[in-house]
């Protein structure tokens, strides 16, 4: 059931995307917002509780209405009600348009509407970034995005689908990931600031979170890539991002297709931004032939994923 609840949500969302600003999303930022200023005191152990809320209740709530669809329907409702939980947690089209758009500006000259796009995707302040430097930014957050918008929901929702909590794996690295951002530094005298504490806790949660995934990501990497420069870069240049799961999978990403990243980071609009700079990988100076081979590693890599799901899948049921 989990191979065809995600085979189903993939093809759902390549032909429908989910469109931006949609009910759902806007949903969980309402939740999200109301729980922390309700709950936020500055308190270490309320800040625990207050993510353990926003995060674990959506969960319990997946996978309680995921048992009563299969204890009253039986598994193929539940698995509709998978497969609605992965359409709005899971999808290259919540991300895709963007990289399109700035490839698409890049291929016809453009560079100065490719840097107004990379700036609105990031919210961040791009100036006159040369060519090379605005390549290996796009790279570097596709990169990211594919991580976080597909790999994360695929493996928690696979771990804990076998262990019998349907997609609450998918929703409790969905929810962790936007927790994390929304509770980002803000000035005091907005009316969503977020505590210190929160926010560290909030931090703290999501590195613990992405751990795992991170690091299935950059083996696919690998494995679709060059991977003898894949581990190597991983093991002596993952340490040079500010974090450490980005970095694990940046420096596999590096080397997998020899390329160069790492180095200034963006500085957001957000004057309380606290982006690092990180030190460069070996590699190639980022060219546009690198977007077409990241496009080709990252559904090279989906493909290893249902390959072995299916497989899985496969020898469950014989056995």
């Amino acid at each position: 059931m989990s191979f065809l609840s995600l085979l189903l949500a993939l093809l759902i969302e390549q032909a429908r995307p989910l469109v931006r600003g949609n009910w759902v999303h806007g949903t969980v930022r309402v939740w999200v917002n109301w729980i922390s200023q309700t709950l936020d005191a500055g308190h270490p152990r309320l800040a625990w509780t207050t993510w353990m809320l926003a995060v674990g209740l959506p969960a319990v709530i997946a996978t309680v209405v995921h048992w009563f669809l299969i204890g009253v329907f039986g598994w193929p409702v539940a698995m509709i009600w998978s497969v609605a939980v992965l359409y709005v947690t899971l999808g290259f089209r919540q991300f895709s348009h963007h990289f399109t758009d700035i490839r698409d500006a890049l291929d016809v000259g453009d560079e100065r509407l490719a840097r107004e796009l990379l700036a609105e995707w990031q919210h961040v302040e791009v100036g006159s970034l040369p060519r090379s430097e605005l390549l290996r930014h796009v790279i570097e957050h596709s990169v990211l995005s594919a991580h976080h918008h597909v790999f994360g929901v695929l493996t928690w929702f696979s771990v804990l689908a076998a262990l019998g909590f349907g997609p609450a794996g998918a929703v409790i690295y969905r929810m962790s990931q936007m927790v994390s951002h929304a509770w980002q530094a803000s000035p005091k005298a907005t009316k969503g600031w977020v505590s210190d504490t929160l926010q560290n806790a909030a931090r703290e949660a999501w590195r613990r979170v992405d751990w795992l995934p991170a690091r299935l990501t950059a083996v696919a990497f690998a494995v679709m890539g060059n991977f003898e420069e894949a581990i190597d870069c991983w093991r002596n240049h993952a340490q040079r991002f500010p974090d450490d799961n980005d970095g694990v999978v940046l420096a596999a990403t590096a080397g997998a297709l020899n390329v160069r990243l790492g180095g200034e980071a963006l500085r957001a609009e957000d004057a309380h931004d606290e982006s690092q700079d990180s030190e460069s990988t070996p590699g190639r100076t980022p060219e546009m032939a690198h977007l077409p081979s990241v496009v080709g590693l990252v559904w090279r890599s989906v493909v290893l994923w249902m390959v072995l799901l299916a497989l899985l899948t496969l020898a469950r049921l014989l056995g």
